[in-house]
C-alpha cells in the first residue's frame, strides 16, 4: 500500500498525515496483527520503490507500506512521532537533521543512490538547451521545489547560483511542496520549464529533457537511507538489506538512479 502527502504536516491534510501527526498512546491488544512496515521516502523514488516492494511481495513478506512526499516533510513528521520504520531521503541534510535530533537507529544509515538535475520542458516543445530565460520567455515561471525545504529546489538553488542565475530567476520560480509537483506544471503546461532529477524525467511521459545541469554546478545529489530507533526492527533490517540486494539495485538502475555512490561527507 502507498499513501502521498502533498503539504507540510498540518492536521487534517491527508487522512494518512493527520494519523501520523497525532500517533496513538494506546498500546495494540496481543492479538493484533504486527503493523505493516512502513517506508517513508522522498517522492522521487516512487516507482523504484513501488516495484521493489513488489519483488519483496513476492518473496512472500507482507507489503510495506510506502509514503512518497519531499524529504522535509517527512522528516518533520518523523520528529512529530510518525510511525516510520525507514526513511529515504533525497539529501543529506534531512536525515542529518533526524540524526541530530536522535531519532535514527545508530550505524545504519546508507547512501544507497546518487541523481542528477535536469531542465525539463513540456513533451511538445523542441526545444534542447539550458538557456533557462530564453525558456521562460517574458513571463513563464520555472518549476522546481521550494528551496527553502525541498530537496530538489535546494540543489536547483545552488546550480542557478552557480550559472549567475539565481538573482534574476528567484523572483519567477513556481516553488512546489515536492518534486513531482514541480514535474506536473511541466507536463500540464502551467510552467514552460522546469528543474527536476533526471529520473523523475524519466517517469513522466509528458516532458522532454531540455538539458542537464552541469554537475558541477550543485552538490554531489546523493539519497541515504536509514531506520529510525523507533522503527527498528529484523523485518524493517531485512528491508534495508534488500534494498541494497542485486534485484533492487537493478530496478533503481532501470529508473535511472546511479547506485555507485560515495558519501561526499562522511569518508
Amino acid at each position: 500500500t502507498q499513501s502521498r502527502i502533498t503539504s507540510p504536516p498540518t492536521q487534517g491534510t491527508t487522512q494518512c498525515a493527520a494519523s501520523f501527526s497525532q500517533p496513538s498512546s494506546s498500546s495494540p491488544s496481543p492479538s493484533a496483527p504486527n503493523p505493516p512496515l512502513t517506508v517513508f521516502a522522498a517522492a522521487s523514488l516512487t516507482e523504484s520503490l513501488q516495484d521493489i516492494a513488489t519483488l519483496w511481495a513476492a518473496q512472500g513478506h507482507p507489503p510495506p507500506k510506502l509514503v512518497f512526499a519531499a524529504s522535509s516533510t517527512l522528516a518533520r513528521q518523523i520528529e512529530a512521532g510518525a510511525p516510520a520504520a525507514i526513511f529515504a531521503s533525497a539529501d543529506l541534510q534531512w536525515a542529518d537533521y533526524l540524526e541530530a535530533k536522535n531519532l535514527l537507529a545508530p550505524n545504519t544509515s546508507r547512501n544507497l543512490l546518487g541523481n542528477t538535475l535536469v531542465l525539463v520542458v513540456a513533451k511538445s516543445n523542441p526545444a534542447r538547451t539550458i538557456d533557462i530565460p530564453a525558456l521562460l520567455g517574458p513571463d513563464g515561471r520555472l518549476a522546481t521545489g521550494d528551496p527553502a525545504h525541498v530537496p530538489a529546489g535546494i540543489y536547483a538553488e545552488a546550480a542557478l547560483r552557480k550559472l549567475g542565475l539565481w538573482d534574476r530567476l528567484q523572483p519567477r520560480l513556481a516553488r512546489t511542496q515536492d518534486v513531482r509537483s514541480a514535474l506536473m506544471l511541466v507536463a500540464r503546461g502551467e510552467a514552460p520549464a522546469g528543474i527536476v532529477y533526471a529520473t523523475d524525467a524519466a517517469a513522466e511521459p509528458g516532458v522532454t529533457v531540455a538539458g542537464t545541469l552541469p554537475k558541477d554546478s550543485y552538490p554531489p545529489l546523493v539519497y541515504p537511507f536509514a531506520l529510525t530507533k523507533t522503527g527498528d526492527s529484523p523485518t524493517a533490517r531485512a528491508f534495508l538489506d534488500f534494498l541494497s540486494s542485486p534485484p533492487a539495485q537493478a530496478v533503481f538502475t532501470k529508473r535511472g538512479f546511479v547506485t555507485e555512490v560515495r558519501d561526499p561527507n562522511r569518508g
